[in-house]
């Protein structure tokens, strides 16, 4: 009797390995196929000569951010290397590679956020190289003291203040973060030609709304994988989650349609920015608690970009500092907000623990990019030459245009 007990146990057990596995691998393939959502954001948002780039900077993004986490900053974050033989690596169906492949997708992000900021007027071989240093060593910095309690952050804001920094799926972590390097990068570069005439600030149209739109859709579908499924187990699924992301979704997209005046633009990233700024406490809110967050995230998006594009020379083409950065801490905040009891939340939070590590999130995304874009661009030159720029990006360095006239 205790035998066959011990052998029922065991294939649950098994079969509950199994199931988290399968469930975080299905994470990671829906994160990973965001980054195609970022990609056509950014194609459908940039000039027709530049829409080559933006699909090929992804992927190229991407593979060397798998290079750069696989072999550094994932170590740096968990302390976990890959240097074992095949059969250990395979432990309990490979449950921890997986969870290697669905955090990956999320420190890629980094630079696919970075790459819509940055769009038309960089040079590709020194953002690679950028790409390497963030996704090595500055995003999983942050990461490993948030999601894995290094340095003592955690304890010292449970000892002192009672609760942790709570960032449930990356509001801060990922977007926040991703957002304020971006405007490093996009300070450095400086405004694209042509975008000041006679004194005054010209917008670019963008080159192909159904591509913007495509982009915005599959980055909407996809989150509830990188919200849901951040629980990396079955048993941690919460229907809370999906409905508090559905919301803010919802509240990102219909403050957008009024704030942003029906522009097709600001409606399919008004989804986008609520979806940013619920990640943190997506586990912990209210369903109106989410809501409210997510119109007021698509609120900060629409007037801070119109300002920024109207009154600034920060030339931040699809505005991922206001929809990533901006929005992000916003998250975090708002975690802090709308996680509270008396606000119909689960409790657990702290409003000034929540407020003290966005702001140290920022702090790190700033100087860490400070230094990695600093550093490469006294180098290297982050910029395309005056007659590249003007050609586009897709014929100066990839010889090739998207659409074949002849």
């Amino acid at each position: 009797m205790t035998e066959s007990m011990t052998q029922v146990t065991g294939a649950v057990q098994a079969l509950t390995q199994s199931a988290d596995t399968l469930f975080l691998l299905l994470g990671a393939i829906m994160v990973f196929l965001m980054h195609a959502g970022f990609a056509f954001l950014e194609v459908g948002t940039v000039r027709q000569k530049n829409q080559v780039n933006a699909l090929v900077k992804i992927l190229a993004d991407f593979g060397v951010s798998t290079i750069a986490y696989f072999f550094i900053g994932y170590w740096l974050a968990y302390g976990a290397t890959f240097f074992a033989d095949a059969e250990t690596l395979s432990a309990g169906n490979g449950f921890a590679l997986v969870k290697f492949f669905f955090l990956l997708t999320f420190a890629a992000a980094i630079p696919a956020i970075v790459s819509g900021g940055i769009a038309e007027r960089a040079r590709f071989n020194p953002v690679l190289i950028s790409t390497f240093f963030i996704v090595g060593f500055v995003y999983p910095l942050f990461e490993g003291m948030i999601w894995n309690g290094n340095f003592g952050l955690q304890a010292w804001f449970e000892g002192r203040f009672g609760a942790a920094f709570h960032d449930f799926a990356g509001s801060v972590v990922v977007h926040a973060v991703g957002g304020w390097i971006a405007l490093v990068a996009v300070m450095l570069l400086g405004m694209r030609k042509g975008r000041i005439r006679a004194g005054k600030h010209t917008n670019f149209a963008p080159s192909n709304i159904p591509f913007l739109a495509l982009g915005a859709w599959i980055l909407s579908v996809g989150w509830f994988g990188f919200n849901v499924m951040s629980a990396q187990s079955i048993n941690g699924v919460s229907g809370l989650v999906a409905v508090n992301s559905l919301m803010a979704m919802v509240g990102g997209i219909l403050a957008a349609v009024v704030l942003g005046k029906n522009d097709p633009g600001f409606i399919h990233n008004g989804p986008l920015a609520g979806l940013v700024a619920v990640c943190a406490g997506s586990d912990l809110m209210h369903p109106l608690g989410a809501l409210i967050t997510g119109i007021v995230a698509a609120a900060i998006f629409v007037w801070l970009f119109t300002y920024m594009q109207n009154h600034t020379k920060i030339d931040d083409v699809l505005g991922v500092w206001p929809l990533h950065g901006v929005c992000g801490a916003w998250g975090g905040i708002a975690a802090g907000i709308f996680g509270l009891q008396s606000l119909g939340g689960l409790g657990g939070v702290s409003f000034f623990v929540q407020l003290l590590g966005t702001v140290i999130g920022i702090g790190i995304a700033l100087v860490g990019s400070l230094i990695v874009y600093g550093l490469v661009d006294k180098l290297s030159g982050l910029r395309l030459s005056e007659e590249d720029e003007f050609n586009g990006a897709d014929l100066a360095i990839h010889k090739i245009s998207a659409t074949n006239l002849e």
